[in-house]
């Protein structure tokens, strides 16, 4: 067996496991939460397995002997998976099954907690998780501290201190936009009408909506959950998850065309690679400016509106007679809001700059668990004004420290930046400018799938940004976005 065909073996044994993660964090009854645990830790032990295996090492180093070096793709292919097998061979199979099952019943203590709004209930697992992504950084090894270890499983090719640098140059500037878009919103941004809004109603609207701006459903679906995601169960399985509030439409509708982002993104893939490096998405920084981009970039648009807004009126009768430019002032709103999923553009990266400075502590030691809760509420305070009400506002609203996640949140506002670079490219091509001013968005799909998603892992995400667009990273498409947007 060849290593590509092992790889695709191995893409097997994941998607298999992503079924069960999806059904989860779906329909799964809670007396099932610990043989699922045993079910998941039992498919990553054995991925684990083969992916570090010597018939997988043997197979690998025979493909890279006999690469000529004439195709781009193969190298890149044979690179990337030279990378994970020397990543992956630093963690012993215990290790990955310890940290299997500590997620899975993190999962669901956190989901207990945050009802009940007590970290206390979450924290023994959160101290678990800490401790074993410490385990891991230190077998992956680092060139600064423990989190670039675990930034480097997301956002490839960077550092904490790349980030950190980054972060700094745009809390400034976040930080004054915030503050005046919330003060200028204060003044004429007028409430949504009186719902309710009902939900299956907005499930009709949100299916539009997605299959649109090309979501396949004959290769996706969307479901409810907790907090929103996108899964990945196959090639042309792509799974969508969102919540819904009665009292405004838009909270779902939001979530739907973020992960629909991401879905889009997974649906562009290239099928035939599917567990390929070439088949799989770069990064998490990449991956999130595919959800911004729709979500942001093109959900909120005035054009997209002007189109939607009257399908909208006849799905929600509360909207009939609510002019549209009192709407668009809705959307556009700014507000010192406690939830991260429901922020706005214009504070939502105050969001991210929390996280990572908290994330970046806990990892370091100089945070402890317990600690978290009153840490969290002092940065808030400092960076919105305000301390959150209780846990559930505060640092248990995030499911992605219960999934062992340590060191994603970052790619959060990565993905800000790398959407709006990318959506200020796409706009040079005229037809897909042309076809925008329409609310045509499938021309920009097609520049997203020949720019984005058809190299799959084969770039860097550096190098893709740069060669999609024609200039490496920078924060200056999304500060000039914001603040033409706000202020």
């Amino acid at each position: 067996m060849s290593i590509f065909e092992k790889a695709r073996e191995l893409a097997l044994i994941h998607s298999s496991a992503s079924v069960l993660g999806w059904d989860q964090e779906t329909y799964l009854p809670p007396g099932a939460e610990k043989y699922r645990a045993d079910q998941l830790a039992w498919l990553s032990s054995r991925a684990h397995e083969l992916a570090t295996s010597d018939a997988w090492k043997k197979d690998l180093e025979t493909a890279e002997s006999a690469d000529p070096g004439n195709d781009p793709k193969l190298t890149a292919n044979l690179r990337e998976m030279r990378r994970e097998f020397d990543r992956a061979t630093k963690l012993p199979v215990d290790l990955v099954a310890r940290d299997s099952v500590a997620s899975s019943l993190a999962k669901h203590a956190w989901a207990d907690a945050r009802e009940r709004s007590d970290f206390s209930r979450f924290a023994p697992h959160l101290e678990t998780l800490l401790g074993i992504a410490r385990e891991k950084a230190d077998l992956w090894g680092y060139e600064n501290e423990p989190y670039d270890a675990l930034l480097d499983g997301y956002e490839r090719a960077t550092s904490t201190a790349a980030v950190a640098q980054l972060f700094d140059q745009l809390k400034p500037s976040v930080r004054e936009i915030a503050s005046r878009a919330v003060e200028n919103s204060a003044s004429h941004a007028p409430a949504l009408p009186l719902g309710p809004y009902p939900i299956a109603a907005q499930q009709r609207f949100n299916a539009k909506v997605a299959e649109a701006v090309g979501f396949d459903f004959q290769a996706g679906r969307i479901d409810t959950t907790t907090h929103p995601f996108c899964t990945t169960l196959g090639p042309c399985d792509i799974r969508l998850t969102t919540r819904y509030d009665e009292a405004d439409f838009t909270s779902s509708l939001f979530g739907v065309l973020h992960e629909a982002g991401h879905g889009l993104y997974e649906q562009g893939l290239p099928a035939d690679d599917f567990g390929l490096p070439s088949g799989t998405a770069v990064s998490l920084g990449i991956h999130e400016s595919q959800s911004r981009l729709w979500e942001n970039h093109v959900g909120r648009s005035r054009v997209f509106w002007e189109k939607w807004y009257p399908i909208a009126q006849e799905h929600f009768l509360p909207l009939k007679g609510f002019p549209l430019e009192k709407f668009l002032h809705y959307l556009w709103r700014a507000e010192f809001s406690p939830i991260r999923v429901e922020a706005d553009e214009a504070t939502y990266d105050l969001h991210i700059l929390l996280r990572f400075q908290l994330e970046r502590r806990m990892v370091n030691g100089s945070l402890p668990i317990a600690d978290v809760p009153a840490a969290w509420n002092e940065l808030f305070r400092e960076l919105f004004g305000f301390p959150p009400k209780n846990d559930r506002d505060g640092c248990l609203q995030d499911i992605h420290w219960s999934m062992g996640g340590l060191g994603y949140f970052a790619t959060y506002t990565l993905g800000n930046i790398n959407s709006a670079q990318l959506f200020a490219a796409a706009k040079k091509d005229a037809s897909v400018a042309t076809a925008m001013e329409k609310a045509d968005y499938l021309p920009l799909l097609s520049w997203l799938r020949k720019s984005v998603h058809a190299h799959g892992a084969t770039l860097d995400p550096a190098d893709l940004i740069l060669q999609a667009t024609g200039s490496l990273p920078s924060t200056d498409a999304y500060l000039t976005h914001i603040q033409s947007r706000y202020l």
